[in-house]
C-alpha cells in the first residue's frame, strides 16, 4: 500500500544506516500514549525509534537492550490491557496499516508504518486494525500480542546482531524470566504459576557483612512460607518504586497460596522492574507493575521506617 502511495515513479526513501551503525533519525510524528492512555500532540511522537536524539542512544549492552525490551513490553502490555479501550478504538478497520508501537520510555503508539526501505527498526505486525471488527475481540487482541512478543525478540536481537554467543544467551536468558505479552494477557502465567521456580529449602544465601544470620529454625519458617502476609504494605501501581532498594519483601505464589520472604537487591526505575533474592539464595527478576497489579508483594514494616512511596505501613491480612 505504502508503494501505491508513493506511486511508480516516486523515488524511494533513503535507507537510514543501522542503529548500531553510524546515523539515525526521527520517527514521523504520531499519537502518543502514555500510561493514562492520553494521546500526546504531533510532536510527542517526532522522537527517534530507539527513544533518543540519535543512533547514540540506541542500547548497547546485554543490560541496555534487556531494559529497552523491558521498557518497551510494558508499553505494549499497558496498550492491550489497562489501555485497552483507547487501543481498540484507535484500531479503526477503516484507516491505514496500521501497528502497534512500544517504546523504550513504556509508553505506547498505533501508527502507520515507517517509509525507510529497509526500516530504522523491525518493524511490528502490519495492518492489525483490519482484523478487529471481524474475530472475537479477546482472540484479536491475544492475536495482536503474539504479534508484539514476535516483534520484541526482533527489536531486542537486532540491537544485539553484535553480540557473541555468551552475550546472546544472556539476553535470552533474561528476556525469557519474563512473562510474554501474550502470557500476561491471557493470564496464563497466573494461572500456571508460569515459569518462576519455587525458593528452594536446599537454598543458601551467601552471608552479608555485618548481617546477622538468624538461627536455624527461624531461617527454616522463613524458607517453608507463611499462609498469611506478615504487617507490612501491599506494594500498589501508583507507589513509588525508587525507594524498594533494600527493602525486606515476601512474595505470593499463587501456585501454593504462600508468601515467601526476599529482600529487593535492585530497582530499575527505567523499566520499573527489581532484582530480588529470597532467603534461601534463589534469585528473580520481576516486572513491579504486574506484581503490584496482582498484590502480590508485601513490603514489610523493617527498615527505612516502615514507607512505600511515602505512605505509612499499615498492617495487611491478605491470604492469597
Amino acid at each position: 500500500p505504502r508503494a501505491q502511495q508513493r506511486g511508480a515513479g516516486a523515488a524511494r526513501p533513503r535507507a537510514r544506516p543501522p542503529l548500531w551503525g553510524a546515523g539515525g533519525g526521527a520517527r514521523p510524528a504520531g499519537r502518543r500514549i502514555g500510561a493514562g492512555g492520553e494521546a500526546g500532540g504531533a510532536g510527542a511522537g517526532a522522537r527517534a525509534r530507539c527513544g533518543g536524539a540519535d543512533a547514540m542512544d540506541a542500547p548497547r549492552s546485554v543490560e541496555e537492550v534487556f531494559e529497552d525490551f523491558s521498557a518497551r513490553r510494558g508499553g505494549l502490555i499497558k496498550a492491550l490491557t489497562s489501555d485497552v479501550d483507547a487501543f481498540y478504538a484507535q484500531c479503526d478497520p477503516e484507516k491505514d496499516n496500521l501497528c502497534l508501537y512500544g517504546f523504550p520510555d513504556a509508553t505506547w503508539e498505533v501508527q502507520l508504518p515507517a517509509d525507510e526501505v529497509p526500516p530504522e527498526l523491525p518493524e511490528p505486525a502490519l495492518g492489525i486494525n483490519f482484523a478487529r471488527d471481524g474475530m472475537q475481540k479477546k482472540d484479536w487482541l491475544a492475536l495482536v500480542a503474539v504479534h508484539s512478543d514476535a516483534w520484541l525478540m526482533a527489536v531486542a536481537f537486532y540491537y544485539g546482531a553484535k553480540f557473541d554467543k555468551t552475550e546472546r544467551d544472556k539476553l535470552f536468558k533474561a528476556i525469557n524470566q519474563l512473562p510474554t505479552v501474550y502470557e500476561t494477557l491471557s493470564g496464563k502465567t497466573a494461572k500456571s504459576g508460569g515459569s518462576k521456580k519455587k525458593p528452594s529449602a536446599g537454598g543458601s544465601k551467601k552471608p552479608v557483612a555485618g548481617e546477622k544470620r538468624p538461627r536455624d529454625d527461624e531461617e527454616a519458617t522463613k524458607v517453608a512460607g507463611f499462609p498469611k502476609p506478615s504487617a507490612g504494605r501491599l506494594l500498589s501501581p501508583e507507589d513509588s518504586y525508587s525507594d524498594l532498594q533494600g527493602r525486606k519483601v515476601e512474595l505470593y505464589w499463587p501456585d501454593d497460596g504462600m508468601w515467601y520472604r526476599a529482600e529487593i537487591v535492585s530497582v530499575n526505575n527505567r523499566s520499573r522492574s527489581a532484582k530480588v533474592v529470597y532467603v534461601t539464595g534463589d534469585v528473580e527478576n520481576m516486572t513491579l507493575d504486574d506484581i503490584a497489579a496482582d498484590g502480590h508483594m508485601n513490603v514489610l514494616n523493617e527498615g527505612r521506617g516502615g514507607a512505600v512511596g511515602g505512605r505509612p505501613a499499615v498492617p495487611v491480612g491478605k491470604g492469597g
